[in-house]
């Protein structure tokens, strides 16, 4: 930690590479010095925010933490207002300034944005000296901490810690069998081997490790499922005397050796959801031997645009509710807008019929082995397809797979539609206006996934129909859709899949509807009813 302002002794480490620093208050010099930033705290332990000039002892600009804001102009810009006192004694004479700050690259910005939020927090890894016994958790704020919200983050250790989320998870059996195969089949990684379990739960991967001969293995869990897992372990003393189990966090836990194994179940859904990808890589930097393996080594996600009719007007008929005029002699209309965009900002999840999809696949591959952490804080995934059939596209159908790469047998574990149906499914992003397309045509677009505290993303998406037949060289956008999604909130639509009919079908069906003047209403038998016509149906599925 920096020595305290007026003891240091010599120049305090660069942080940071050079940056430039522009006053922009009207009373300020208006020069741009090159400057370095410093984050420390002063005899008062309080976070500060220090500008110094190269070779300069003492800082050019000392602002406290706590009273400044950081707005991000650009990647590369950003605006710092706040207040600076001439005397740090004498409050009442601090006055408002802002400052423009200019980084050379990306990288740079991240790094000062995620810095500033850090000890804005107050909690810094350089207060706790000294190495953690094994199994303790520190009181200061960790990593963990300071990235997640605190009612989050109890919400989800609460719910791990239940043996009926464990039991659901258990009797995934797609999950749980793809798991055991993985581990039994490659006993040549595991046997005689250190291992680690990263998020242990109720431990069952670590006794199947035990099983395949590990020599040792670490389980670490956070939750209070770690008793449930104790006794699991006890009761089990042929393959329990080979497992510690550790209460804590990953990014706070201290090992007494490194692992030659990470084993984990990191998936949440769309693959990324609750980020334990990043505890994962955490344990990887912080644990796994410089030649050490990952089960599993590395996911995909899957994208691919779909045409569900039943689905989106599903969602639509959600809002009708808003459009009673005379609801308790209340109109209710003035909301209706609103509830419309809430439900489709909603992710679908459920198991759809893969022939609802209108292209082929395109893959987004995350490496567990050697991605940064800070690669999972924004994932920008361009989009590009061609569409097989002339119809309305609905929005963009999303699964994913990981890889455990084995020595001796390589095991995917897929939630793919139309394979086995895992507790994961499949996710659907739902735009409130689709789009047309016809028969190969060009569909473009950007999925971007933003991390928020609550241990999830939002979820940007760009869907686009590109021009199409003579002329489409040229370029050009006929429509374009996008939509604002949570992933931390969505629709679990967990029935059956929607009936899905043959286009060749359809004009057949639709005569036979009309001829049997079908009432207004129908119900599939698993979801709720549908407020329009089979006929309103099956047009808007038609070709254009």
């Amino acid at each position: 930690m920096e020595a305290p302002l007026g003891q240091q002794s010599q120049q305090p480490s660069q942080e940071f590479p050079s940056i430039s620093l522009s006053h922009l208050s009207s009373s300020a010099p208006s020069a741009v010095l090159s400057v370095f930033p410093s984050f420390a705290y002063d005899q008062a332990d309080r976070p500060r925010l220090r500008f110094y000039q190269p070779s300069s002892f003492v800082p050019d600009l000392d602002l406290d933490l706590r009273k400044i804001q950081i707005f991000v102009l650009g990647h590369l810009e950003l605006l710092c207002v706040g207040e600076e006192a001439d005397d740090e004694e004498e409050e009442k004479e601090s006055f408002s300034r802002a400052y423009k700050i200019d980084f050379k690259t990306k990288d740079e910005s991240k790094a000062f944005i995620l810095a500033f939020e850090k000890w804005k927090l107050g909690g810094v890894d350089a207060k706790t000296d000294g190495p953690l016994e094994n199994g303790t958790i520190v009181v200061s704020k960790s990593k963990f901490d300071n990235k997640i919200d605190s009612t989050s983050s109890k919400m989800y250790f609460h719910y791990y810690g239940q043996l009926v989320h464990q039991q659901n998870m258990l009797q995934d059996y797609v999950r749980t069998g793809t798991y055991y195969a993985a581990i039994i089949e490659n006993r040549v990684d595991f046997h005689g081997r250190i291992v680690v379990d990263v998020g242990a739960g109720s431990g069952i991967l670590s006794l199947f490790a035990a099983q395949a001969g590990a020599k040792h293995v670490y389980a670490v869990e956070a939750s209070d499922m770690v008793e449930y897992a104790r006794r699991l372990i006890a009761g089990n003393p042929s393959l329990g005397q080979r497992i510690t189990v550790i209460k804590g966090k990953i990014e706070e836990v201290e090992l007494p050796e490194k692992a030659d194994i990470l084993i984990s179940e990191p998936m949440g859904t769309l693959l990324v959801n609750e980020r334990m990808l990043e505890t994962y890589v955490i344990a990887r930097d912080r644990f796994l031997a410089s030649d050490g393996k990952m089960f599993p080594s590395l996911g995909r996600i899957h994208m691919a645009p779909f045409s569900d009719e039943y689905l989106f007007v599903e969602i639509a008929n959600k809002a009708l509710f808003w459009q009673q005029h005379n609801y308790y002699g209340v109109d209710l209309t003035p909301l209706y807008g609103s509830a419309f965009q809430g439900y489709f900002s909603q992710p679908v999840v459920d198991a759809f019929d893969p022939r609802l999809l209108v292209s082929p696949p395109i893959i987004h591959p995350l490496n567990f082995s050697s991605m940064k952490e800070e690669e999972l804080y924004e994932i920008d995934i361009p989009l590009s397809f061609i569409s097989s059939v002339g119809t309305r596209v609905h929005g963009l159908a999303c699964w994913f797979d990981v890889l455990f790469d084995g020595s001796s047998v390589q095991r995917w574990l897929t939630t793919a539609p139309g394979a086995p149906t895992t507790h994961w499914y499949q996710l659907r992003c739902v735009l409130a206006q689709p789009i047309y397309v016809m028969a190969g045509q060009e569909i473009t677009g950007r999925l971007h996934l933003v991390s928020h505290s609550a241990q999830s993303y939002t979820i940007y998406l760009t869907m686009s129909a590109k021009m199409w037949g003579p002329g489409a060289e040229q370029g050009g956008i006929l429509q374009t859709s996008s939509c604002k999604l949570d992933l931390k909130e969505p629709y679990y639509r967990l029935s059956q899949p929607q009936p899905f009919v043959l286009q060749q079908d359809m004009q057949s069906q639709q005569q036979l509807m009309q001829s049997q003047d079908i009432s207004p209403q129908i119900q599939d038998g698993t979801g709720p009813n549908i407020a329009v016509t089979p006929s309103q149906i099956l047009d808007s599925l038609d070709p254009l």
